[in-house]
């Protein structure tokens, strides 16, 4: 519709949209007018200027802030407790500010890095998210001191493209195969800090044997499948216990009591079809008139089943996996001739049931021969606590299972966590096939180059290049703070060594002081410290441009309230909270 307002200086047609939430703002110098008008929803609220900088600002250096202190090999755990009183017990960045009901639209950027860096190399995602808040708190600096948001971002943008480049020229390029002592290196110092740090070494070895069993090469390029490595838990036994399965664990049990428990070099048959009588497709009823016709009609039913159960025992199998029902009669003929059967099995099981022991899975009972069975050194039912089943000792496995224990269940939860975790850094590694030393060594001496970049550089662009240098320094500093060690003096002391040329100097938070990190064994992949520094550098930069935030409806970029997709009507000025 269009509105006349004859109380304007001139003719002013103002133009209204259907939509009900658009914000039209005239202000009294361009028009004369007495005071401003504001078309909005009633329960519409905007934030602009510095106002919204810095309360975006204020927001990502608040979630920042939570995940700081579980940084390092030293950082503390957080307890989350939900609203039935549920509890998880982890220092695991992603699983914090996952598990978090965070309802601020900046916060959920930040929470963003953790949830890309953990997509993209599983790992690295607490030292993402400090980043990325220290960049917001140099640049908020900047900002005082009246310098536009858009010297900062391209400022910020120059140092991470110099970043990423000299990230190459510190990493060291190395051959796994030759070297596996390495991989063991990096899963451990993954694996350090976390809950299953007292069986490092355990959980290191159990993790790159697993990376190694499902290892392809495709060309020359590494391939591999995380898919094909299954983690079960079990709660009892301490983290010790841990063991590493070829082949894979089937959380189930046999379907009947007489069935043999353990089969040696079994011949495996995967069926994805029921061993029970198909129901009808339509609506059909059958008149019995005598128990004669009663006794056939069951008599044909049993001849059916005992058929499908003759052609598996004609296969020579030794063990069926069914991924459907199998009925009681045919359970009872099966275990007479001493097979053993497991009924509804899930899809992906025996999926990795197949690449474990080269069975084919058949769709009928009718097409299975000798020829789809598979072979399987071991089957065995065991019973700690819940009943499982081991295929293990297989000839060729392309797939593993991990069985994780512990005491109780939150202890069992996160060392699964931390095996992720370690999975994911050697996976990482051996892709990349560069590594780099930790405890902070990287990203001190990439601050100490980056701070020579910006003597390069004319502008103010300068001053933004040496601000994101200085916001690098957050993580050996962080460092030294969950350590109880003085953070200055730490500092100073890994500043030295790199000015020295010492690139590989960190500190070693077990002696409190500056060493060769690579030399003790403290190593990461270059992946993982490449994209903590580019996904926290786009999200500081992406917070940094926003200028202007209006609760509004249904956005076109997404649904939900986080970035892309609109915030809550009637959220008060300060944009929701944590």
């Amino acid at each position: 519709m269009e509105v006349y307002l004859p109380w304007v200086n001139h003719n002013l047609t103002l133009k209204i949209s259907n939509k009900k939430k658009e914000v039209i703002d005239i202000s009294p110098g361009a028009h004369g007018v007495g005071q401003p008008i504001f078309i909005l929803g009633e329960d519409t609220t905007r934030q602009s200027g510095k106002g919204a900088q810095k309360n975006n600002i204020a927001a990502g250096k608040a979630v920042g802030d939570t995940v700081r202190t579980t940084l390092g090999p030293k950082g503390m755990d957080k307890m989350l407790v939900d609203s039935v009183g549920d509890i998880v017990v982890t220092n695991d960045g992603v699983t914090i500010l996952d598990e978090m009901e965070i309802e601020h639209p900046a916060a959920k950027m930040m929470v963003e890095v953790a949830k890309t860096q953990e997509e993209q190399v599983g790992d690295g995602t607490t030292t993402a998210v400090v980043i990325g808040s220290e960049l917001l708190k140099k640049a908020e600096d900047l900002l005082d001191q009246d310098i536009h948001p858009t010297v900062i971002t391209r400022g910020f943008n120059l140092a991470a493209g110099k970043a990423l480049e000299h990230l190459d020229d510190i990493s060291e390029e190395v051959d796994f195969s030759k070297n596996r002592d390495l991989l063991k290196n990096i899963a451990m110092t993954s694996i350090t800090g976390k809950s299953a740090e007292k069986a490092y070494e355990k959980y290191a070895e159990l993790a790159v044997r697993s990376v190694e069993t499902i290892l392809d090469k495709n060309n020359g390029e590494v391939d591999i499948d995380k898919d094909n490595i299954k983690i079960e838990k079990s709660e009892g036994d301490g983290i010790s216990s841990s063991d590493l399965i070829e082949g894979i664990i089937i959380d189930k049990e046999m379907v009947h009591a007489d069935m043999p428990k353990k089969i040696k070099d079994a011949k495996v048959a995967l069926v994805n079809a029921a061993l029970e009588v198909d129901e009808t497709k339509t609506d059909a009823e059958i008149q019995i008139s005598s128990p004669d016709q009663l006794e056939s009609f069951l008599d044909q039913e049993e001849k059916m089943l005992k058929k499908m159960v003759n052609k598996i025992v004609d296969s020579e199998a030794d063990i069926v996996f069914c991924q459907k029902g199998i009925d009681d009669i045919a359970q009872h003929y099966l275990a007479k001739r001493g097979i053993a059967a497991v009924r509804r099995v899930k899809s992906d099981d025996m999926k990795r049931l197949a690449r474990a022991t080269e069975a084919k899975v058949v769709n009928s009972i009718e097409d299975l021969t000798e020829e789809d069975l598979g072979e399987a050194g071991t089957v065995v039912e065991k019973k700690e606590g819940d009943a499982m089943i081991y295929v293990q000792d297989c000839k060729r496995p392309k797939t593993v299972s991990l069985l994780l224990t512990g005491g109780t269940e939150h202890v069992v939860d996160e060392a699964e966590r931390s095996m992720n975790d370690a999975l994911d850094c050697v996976i990482t590694a051996l892709k990349s096939g560069k590594i780099v030393a930790g405890g902070g060594s990287v990203e001190q001496e990439l601050s100490n180059r980056l701070k020579k970049f910006a003597q390069s550089e004319s502008g103010r662009e300068q001053l933004a290049i040496r601000a994101f240098a200085e916001a690098l320094e957050v993580i050996p500093r962080t460092l030294a703070e969950n350590t109880g060690l003085d953070p200055v003096d730490a500092l100073v002391e890994i500043r030295s060594a790199h000015e020295d040329g010492k690139k590989d100097n960190g500190l070693d938070v077990d002696l409190g002081k500056v060493v060769d990190m690579k030399k003790k064994g403290v190593i990461e992949p270059l992946g993982i410290k490449k994209q903590a520094i580019q996904s926290a550098s786009e999200a500081a930069e992406m917070i940094l441009r926003i200028d202007d935030v209006v609760s509004a409806g249904e956005l076109s970029g997404g649904e939900g309230g986080g970035p892309g997709g609109g915030m809550p009507g009637g959220m008060p000025p300060g944009m929701g909270g944590m």
